[in-house]
């Protein structure tokens, strides 16, 4: 198909859609949209946010270019600065030079643009994927999906309504391996998993301290901050060091510790919400940074039936735990045996001896077949978003933005109790505490104009 025969196809499928969508626009389907974007038609995307994660997403889209007929349009970034290494690299590798944006609505109107990937820092994720899904794009979006409960609900209202397809960034639910050793816990390998933990044992040095300077030129500043509240410039809040304030990030139990959690919720085929949440901890050691997140935190989440979930962030100095030295990684216990899981190797143990079970290497007995197919499309998390995206169908996601969104809930729920210093009931239902207005408010943020997200989404 060419350029401009395909460019007259969307335009006149989609129409004028951009950020000022009205409510009232009737969406085209993923059924009707595969016939756009069918097995031999070209995708083009773009990334926002491209600095550190973002870089990788980068040169994983362009690196389909060859093969899967994927490439990257445009590189949108606040930080003009980095523009130039960014537009040289993914030239090499695509053999065509993307163009650049500051400002992703101008991507958002781009109607050649089929599909965006956002590693923004984490207070834009929710915002940016309701937008582009009301721009008429299909969103991979990064790990937290959300920076706090409400907004997730929201994405998940605002994917249905404009029927986009909608991947999160927990690439373990593409990996063939784990997905084994979720199917082994799933089929009862371990017995009744009564408890299951994720540890995030990842040392960080202090960051130092700073004077509110200037903004740097070629930084969009206000763009950066976005639905935040406005505070001053600060180079010690700035790039990375954003996931340690409240306002624009969640601590590493909601940057690492995402992966881990996900994990943890899937293996014990909790689709809910927990009941009863408590999380405790601290900033130790140094003295000289002025970084609020805590860099050593306990969580403990109670489910409705009593299950436990656990999860452990070590900021210092410490050993991995069990035969793997697991720090960063889960484990798992049931009534005949509990499992590890470091990376993608997972090994089990049975019964009060502690006997080698099945393991990645070993992931069955021998003749049985585990019946657990690869991710969808293979290659990977990334690869598995644009086989959902061919196909049209959102069944063919790994972790739509539903399963995202409960995952990334956990970390947020563990910091407002970690903030109020006191344990919370939830009900999973409403979404909601119970009888506790404080903590209710720590659901949902004042979003500053124009970076609001629409209530009747």
């Amino acid at each position: 198909m060419n350029t401009s025969r395909r460019k007259f196809i969307r335009k006149s499928a989609i129409g004028a859609t951009g950020l000022s969508m009205a409510a009232s626009s009737l969406p085209l389907s993923a059924k009707n949209y595969k016939n756009i974007l069918g097995a031999n038609d070209r995708i083009n995307m773009s990334v926002i946010g491209v600095r550190g994660q973002g870089f990788g997403h980068l040169r994983r889209w362009a690196s389909m270019a060859a093969v899967d007929n994927v490439y990257i349009k445009t590189i949108c970034d606040i930080d003009e600065n980095l523009w130039a290494e960014r537009i040289t690299a993914i030239e090499e590798i695509q053999g065509e030079k993307p163009g650049t944006e500051f400002d992703l609505r101008k991507v958002y109107d781009d109607k050649d643009i089929d599909a965006v990937s956002i590693a923004a820092p984490n207070h834009w994720h929710a915002l940016a994927t309701i937008w582009g899904v009301q721009a008429g794009k299909h969103v991979y979006v990064e790990k937290p999906s959300n920076h706090n409960v409400w907004e997730g609900r929201k994405m998940i209202e605002a994917a249905e309504k404009y029927d986009r397809i909608v991947q999160v960034g927990f690439q373990n639910r593409s990996i063939e391996n784990v997905r084994k050793a979720m199917q082994f816990l799933h089929d009862g390998g371990l017995g009744d998993v009564y408890m299951a933990r994720g540890l995030c044992f990842k040392p960080r040095d202090s960051f130092g301290q700073a004077p509110d300077s200037e903004v740097p030129a070629g930084v969009h500043y206000d763009l950066w901050v976005g639905p935040a509240g406005m505070y001053p410039y600060n180079e010690k809040k700035f790039h990375y060091n954003w996931h340690w304030f409240w306002d624009t990030g969640n601590g590493d139990i909601g940057n690492q510790g995402p992966h881990q959690w996900d994990i943890a919720r899937w293996g014990m085929n909790k689709n809910e919400h927990p009941v009863k949440i408590s999380s405790s901890g601290g900033y130790y050691k140094w003295t000289d940074c002025p970084q609020e997140t805590a860099n050593t935190q306990t969580a403990v989440m109670e489910y409705a039936d009593g299950k436990i979930m656990q999860f452990e962030v070590r900021g210092l100095y410490t050993a991995g735990e069990d035969s793997m030295s697991v720090k960063i990684g889960n484990l798992f216990y049931g009534t005949e045996g509990w499992m590890e899981i470091k990376g993608s190797d997972w090994k089990t143990y049975m019964g009060r001896k502690g006997e080698p079970g099945p393991s990645s290497d070993k992931p069955a007995e021998e003749g049985k077949d585990l019946g657990y197919l690869a991710a969808p499309g293979g290659g990977g998390h990334y690869m598995n978003f644009i086989t959902a995206l061919r196909s049209g169908k959102k069944s063919d996601l790994t972790c739509p933005v539903e399963e995202g969104v409960i995952s990334s809930d956990l970390p947020i729920l563990a910091n407002i109790s970690y903030r109020l210093g006191r344990d919370l009931s939830f009900d999973g239902k409403k979404e909601k505490f119970v009888n506790d207005p404080e903590a209710d408010k720590m659901l949902t943020r004042k979003y500053r104009a124009p970076y609001t997200i629409d209530n009747t989404i």
